[in-house]
């Protein structure tokens, strides 16, 4: 009795819609199939737009990739009439057998052209008592590359045989009615979380196109778009007539932490992975400086709203980049090892600064300055002599420090909800399929 229980929990999922309760069944990966065969033995041209598409294995898993003008590769109609090539069509699943991961999957969309793919690709489409949606998505569970893994012996380069493939135990809901509301759950999922990809990445671009665009190209005195209020020529003035040097300290990694302390440290390697343009210090992870005695030196450069802190050492022509201090609410905060530490002589306005010492604009004055190979770096004095063009007006200056913060927000908020969508998802491919 105990054991029929717990045969019958094995064949239920822990979440399930609740007008399903029947015991689910396990069927062979090749018996849900009408096709269950390779790739064709072939090479793509480059980019022609003509022909027969090839969907190429190193696509496969990431349909969100097929759109992009560089995945596109072809065959002439004459080459796949006479290599009697397999033609694929929407709804069918191609696996690439080859590593990083083997056995990934995707399902085709309708791409608007015919399609072959190439022999590290299995083919499967399912016969008409099986939904190829659902099908997917089981194919992209921890339960079904844990069962890939154990005949790759635990290797990461080695490729799985379509005759592993075939044996592959699929869990089966018992109506097709569930198994396509399970596949339209997480299709709903997948598009939630494409949508939120698209729209971030579509925000990017916007914010690169108008970094471009609102502050001055060299040797001019507007930029090609501004705000309307605004009219007056901008201001050159060399770097050095801009800011005042504050000191920095050059305390490792190893001297830091973030348990406890009195004083917070801005170091390079956030300044050029972690934070943006500027950071609001109060809601910022912040690590301490473990040792306080190490501090008293710096006291009189405590960092305050609207200085900038800049990485004068990275390992590419990121060399440069810079994050503006704003929110730090009365913190004790020190610019760290490898930045060089500024504060505006005059007032600015918030986030001004951050953003246009990254701009293009700015930037592109370093790359000459930068010095070293592997590792590229940037003197204090290199930068003194750099041109900044700037508005007079503060307000105008604010409005534009407003904008790109406001870009900057809809893009984290979209890259959030992406986040938040890809861990429903991996918690519901988890707990939608019996263990």
């Amino acid at each position: 009795m105990v054991n029929n229980m717990t045969e019958n929990k094995k064949n239920r999922p822990n979440i399930r819609f609740p007008e399903f309760t029947d015991a689910w069944e396990q069927r062979k990966l090749e018996t849900l199939c009408v096709v269950f065969t390779d790739g064709d033995w072939i090479e793509a041209k480059d980019q022609s737009n003509s022909g027969i598409r090839l969907i190429q294995t190193g696509n496969v898993g990431t349909t969100e990739y097929l759109d992009k003008e560089n995945n596109k590769k072809w065959i002439s109609e004459e080459t796949f009439e006479r290599l009697h090539c397999k033609e694929i069509y929407e709804g069918d699943i191609l696996i690439s057998r080859l590593p990083e991961p083997a056995g990934r999957a995707c399902i085709i969309p309708d791409l608007g052209t015919r399609m072959i793919t190439a022999v590290d690709c299995t083919i499967i489409r399912t016969s008409k008592e099986y939904d190829s949606k659902y099908l997917v998505q089981y194919l992209s569970t921890p339960m079904y590359f844990k069962v890939v893994n154990s005949f790759l012996g635990g290797g990461t380069r080695q490729r799985i045989s379509r005759g592993n493939l075939s044996g592959i135990d699929i869990p089966i809901p018992p109506t097709r009615e569930e198994q396509k509301k399970i596949g339209n759950y997480f299709l709903s999922l997948d598009n939630l979380i494409t949508l939120h990809q698209r729209k971030c990445e579509s925000i990017k671009q916007l914010k690169k196109y108008f970094l471009q665009k609102m502050f001055p190209k060299e040797n001019e005195a507007y930029p090609e778009i501004r705000f309307p209020e605004f009219t007056d020529a901008w201001e050159q003035r060399k770097f050095a007539s801009v800011f005042d040097g504050l000191q920095n300290n050059t305390l490792s990694r190893a001297e830091l932490n973030y348990e406890s302390g009195t004083v917070r440290n801005v170091h390079y390697g956030d300044v050029l992975i972690k934070f943006g343009d500027y950071i609001v210090a109060s809601e910022t992870e912040l690590p301490y400086i473990s040792d306080d005695a190490k501090v008293d030196k710096f006291k009189n450069s405590f960092l305050q709203d609207g200085d900038i802190i800049i990485a004068d050492t990275a390992e590419d022509d990121t060399v440069g980049k810079c994050t503006e201090i704003q929110g730090s609410e009365g913190l004790k905060l020190l610019s760290g090892l490898h930045t060089i530490a500024c504060r505006p002589k005059e007032e600015c306005g918030p986030m001004f600064l951050g953003y246009y010492i990254n701009s293009p604009a700015y930037h592109s004055q370093l790359k000459p300055l930068m010095q070293g190979i592997k590792v590229t770096s940037i003197s204090k004095s290199a930068l003194q002599d750099t041109d900044m063009i700037m508005p007079k007006s503060i307000e105008e200056q604010t409005k534009i420090g407003e904008y790109f913060a406001n870009l900057d927000n809809l893009i984290t908020l979209h890259q959030h909800k992406c986040d938040q969508l890809v861990e429903i998802k991996k918690y519901m491919l988890q707990n939608m399929f019996p263990s």
